[in-house]
């Protein structure tokens, strides 16, 4: 199916944000009107194969609304393209992008990206995300469970911390089919640091949790020395089950 893509401007609380727009062209197809992914980058940002992901799942018949979470540090930041300041690294850049948003800053920016997109707040979606996505893809799934009808998180960190309100302590109210894919060679983010978080939701039937032998973390990103195509290929085709599931 052939997709376009388009960058929208918007206005934030914390300034201005570029907004990725990513949908099938053909509007007919779909009475113009395609279900809707809410796509939640991970740490190194925007950047080409994120626009290729975007792509592909358009192609799938959805429209994917991914907003640019590094925007309080400038547009459409990303690792790739981006130099460290002067006496820093790469890693301690990307830290500092991540260190400065909190869960209510990243909802917040969703929600101004999807009105951005025209989407309306009523609208039922699905949700992606990777790494700290993930984490984003579970707090927006909790705060409207009426509307996000499903989510799915790759490669997923900070699922469970120590405050008062890490996602591991309400995992098992979740309601909505969440999809989970986990390298167990992850050298980020490993099993054991979201164990507390996987006991929580292992006795719900309606969250499946995929564990990839020899995947590292980033395993979506062909660009990345992380990527398994074992891995990415199964959890496409676990995630995209579910969205069109979610949708019939």
């Amino acid at each position: 199916m052939e997709t376009a893509q388009e960058i929208i401007d918007t206005t934030t609380s914390d300034g201005e944000m570029a907004v990725l727009v990513t949908r099938p062209v053909d509007d007919a197809a779909s009475g113009g009107s395609w279900p809707v992914v809410l796509m939640y980058i991970d740490a190194p940002g925007i950047r080409p194969a994120t626009k290729s992901f975007t792509t592909k799942l358009a192609a799938e018949g959805y429209v994917v609304v991914t907003p640019d979470l590094h925007h309080r540090n400038g547009r459409l930041l990303n690792a790739i393209d981006a130099t460290p300041p002067e006496g820093s690294t790469a890693q301690e850049m990307v830290w500092g992008w991540i260190s400065s948003m909190n869960d209510d800053q990243i909802q917040s920016d969703a929600d101004d990206a999807l009105d951005a997109a025209g989407v309306a707040r009523d609208t039922p979606i699905v949700t992606i995300g990777f790494c700290l996505g993930a984490r984003a893809v579970f707090r927006r799934m909790m705060a409207e469970p009426d509307r996000v009808v499903a989510g799915a998180g790759w490669h997923p960190s900070f699922l469970v911390d120590s405050e008062a309100d890490s996602p591991h302590l309400t995992a098992a109210s979740l309601t909505q089919p969440l999809y989970l894919a986990i390298g167990d060679a992850d050298q980020v983010q490993s099993i054991e640091m979201h164990r507390r978080f996987l006991e929580a939701v292992e006795p719900l039937d309606h969250v499946t949790v995929d564990i990839f032998p020899g995947a590292d973390h980033g395993f979506t990103w062909p660009e990345h020395d992380t990527y398994d195509q074992a891995a990415s290929d199964g959890a496409w085709v676990a995630t995209t089950k579910m969205f069109a599931a979610a949708f019939a």
